[in-house]
């Protein structure tokens, strides 16, 4: 940990600011996890293997994205910081679809068998953890790009993303759910998606007037 205090220490003012934004990234990321488990569990009942689904989907679904966004990449033509921004729009505007989504397909599919319900699952979350999983190869290869030092970007983007997920899973239990319920704590997080999506389209802003 303190490798990657000392890598914050040394970042840049917009190093910095894409570090911020990928804490707030990892943030909405734990609500929905925790919002999405809770509403699949409601329609499909808690047990191991309800459980079991949800979670492999999730892990699936944040792997194929990691080798699709670091695929993007490494494409030196490509805008890293544009791509961020509109993979975190696309996780922003599924966020705001996804209860309503959730509740139409789980009525559907009520009477369906386990191994359908299970795949139905899997097809839900996806593209969202796709889009999700995409996010940090992104901006490594940004960091790595202005500061030439990988091992820092990558210690120093996980360092930040786990403190965000970890205080969202306790806010989310503690604040957001009891206050705001189900819905509005996915719309709390996807205004976070959106707001991220704003930062970065500014910072690519500024870094290309210099």
């Amino acid at each position: 940990m303190e490798q990657e205090v000392e890598g914050l220490a040394a970042t840049s003012g917009t190093e910095r600011a894409v570090l911020i934004i990928f804490a707030l990234s990892g943030f909405s990321a734990l609500v929905y996890q925790v919002a999405w488990q809770r509403c699949l569990f409601r329609l499909y009942g808690i047990n191991v293997e309800a459980v079991t689904v949800v979670v492999t989907a999730f892990m699936l679904g944040l792997g194929l994205g990691s080798l699709l966004g670091g695929r993007l990449s490494v494409d030196r033509r490509r805008d890293r910081l544009r791509l961020f921004a509109l993979v975190e729009t696309g996780i922003g505007v599924f966020g705001l679809l996804s209860l309503p989504l959730f509740a139409r397909v789980g009525a559907a599919t009520l009477a369906a068998p386990p191994l359908v319900t299970a795949l139905i699952t899997f097809a839900l979350l996806l593209l969202p953890t796709l889009l999700m999983g995409s996010t940090l190869p992104l901006l490594t290869a940004y960091l790595v790009d202005r500061s030439g030092n990988v091992g820092r970007s990558v210690g120093s983007l996980y360092f930040v993303n786990t403190i965000g997920s970890a205080a969202a899973s306790v806010l989310v239990v503690v604040a957001l759910l009891p206050l705001l319920g189900l819905q509005g704590a996915v719309i709390a997080a996807a205004l976070g998606n959106f707001a991220v999506a704003s930062i970065a389209l500014r910072l690519r802003r500024g870094s290309a007037r210099r």
